[in-house]
């Protein structure tokens, strides 16, 4: 079965094609600056040269058209006609409350993503251009919806509700609601694998750290609490989000600064994080080398961001009552032993110790805990699009 994954946005539209009989990657790819001049296509077909092609792209119509002669093209192509995709799973940032778990796309699905659409005007409105695009251009081929949200909809009353007044929730749905829920979802199956247990033996924390960053408890395979929240401003200092701060903070800042609201929530967004402690630097690889030079802002902001590393972990230890497993994954947690090491300092408490040999390496599953550490410290590379990918052949399969 071959599969092709979509991930559209506003602007850009990553996919890769995967055949599922042995989860290898046929080829794979982004169209960049869609509705803007410039536009272009990197396409990557296994054991080939990456291709790029610049064309006008001034619709995601277009984009997915030339995605899929990509994947046909006689020289280049790694299928020989579209009836060789058997599904198209696609990434939808918001299901809501409506969507636990992923769901094979009809128009009543496409009608509740939409009205989804406020909680996330700048990514489910995008979502759904790629859906529709596809049904057009592939009529008959199962399309399948994998929601962001979908696997923090395990979260209990007492984790995912705010303190504000009850009509916030039953009337507008404000709540927590978390995202990056295909990777702790992903990670956190995957690491049960590795270790030889299944995902309902142990209590997981996953630490999703790029340069968005969350971390999610998962007690025996589900999602009991994320840092994310109502958006993915909440919870961690990030690239350039903020995190949490004293709400009233918002408002004493934008009278300081004479800006609007939405101004204000802009600087929360684009502007603070590591990139406004810094004055300009969200790239970790600029940060380290900056703390290793003493930089005081550099040196601030990794220890910043370790701190609130583990002080979530922390929380979420309490919130399972103990934890016999925490994943570092995406961009950071894969790569940054430094910062690996930096936040297990903190969790000396349980029992961890770090093995600094194995916490040097990179780019593939293993453990950097040492052998009588009371609890495994792994690093588990994520796979956003393959676990699309098995969401949707597991539905389309029935």
């Amino acid at each position: 079965m071959n599969i092709l994954v979509i991930n559209c946005g506003s602007s850009s539209l990553k996919f890769q094609l995967i055949d599922m009989t042995n989860e290898s990657v046929a080829a794979k790819g982004l169209c960049e600056r869609i509705g803007i001049d410039g536009s272009r296509i990197v396409y990557s077909p296994a054991g080939k040269d990456k291709i790029t092609i610049e064309s006008p792209m001034p619709t995601h119509t277009e984009a997915i058209k030339l995605v899929l002669d990509c994947l046909t093209d006689k020289e280049n192509g790694v299928i020989d006609s579209l009836a060789a995709i058997n599904a198209v799973g696609h990434r939808v940032v918001h299901g809501g409350e409506k969507f636990a778990d992923s769901i094979i796309i009809n128009d009543e699905v496409i009608k509740v993503v939409e009205e989804c659409n406020e909680l996330a005007p700048l990514h489910n409105p995008a979502n759904l251009i790629g859906i529709n695009v596809c049904r057009e251009l592939m009529p008959g081929v199962p399309m399948v919806a994998v929601f962001d949200t979908a696997f923090h909809q395990t979260m209990p009353p007492k984790a995912y509700l705010y303190g504000l007044p009850i009509k916030a929730y039953k009337e507008y749905k404000i709540r927590r609601y978390g995202f990056h829920g295909t990777s702790h979802k992903f990670v956190s199956k995957e690491i049960a694998n590795y270790l030889g247990k299944k995902p309902e033996d142990l209590r997981t924390i996953v630490c999703h750290l790029g340069n968005g960053a969350s971390i999610c408890a998962v007690d025996h395979g589900k999602s009991v609490d994320t840092s994310m929240g109502f958006t993915p401003l909440a919870g961690l200092v990030m690239g350039t989000r903020s995190g949490d701060i004293d709400p009233a903070i918002v408002e004493y800042y934008a009278n300081k600064e004479g800006l609007t609201l939405a101004e204000t929530i802009n600087v929360l967004n684009k502007k603070s994080g590591m990139d406004g402690l810094t004055g300009g630097k969200s790239d970790f690889r600029d940060l380290e080398a900056g703390y290793n030079e003493g930089d005081e802002a550099c040196v601030n902001a990794i220890e910043i961001f370790c701190y609130n590393v583990a002080r979530f972990v922390g929380a979420y230890v309490a919130a399972m009552n103990g934890v016999d497993a925490i994943a570092f994954t995406a961009g950071i947690g894969e790569n940054s032993g430094f910062v690996r090491g930096k936040v297990c300092e903190y969790l000396g408490y349980l029992g961890i110790t770090i093995d600094p040999e194995e916490n040097a390496k990179r780019g593939e599953n293993l453990t950097i805990s040492t052998p009588d550490s009371k609890v495994k410290v792994c690093v588990i590379p994520t796979n956003e699009e393959l676990m699309i990918a098995r969401d949707t052949k597991a539905l389309v399969e029935g």
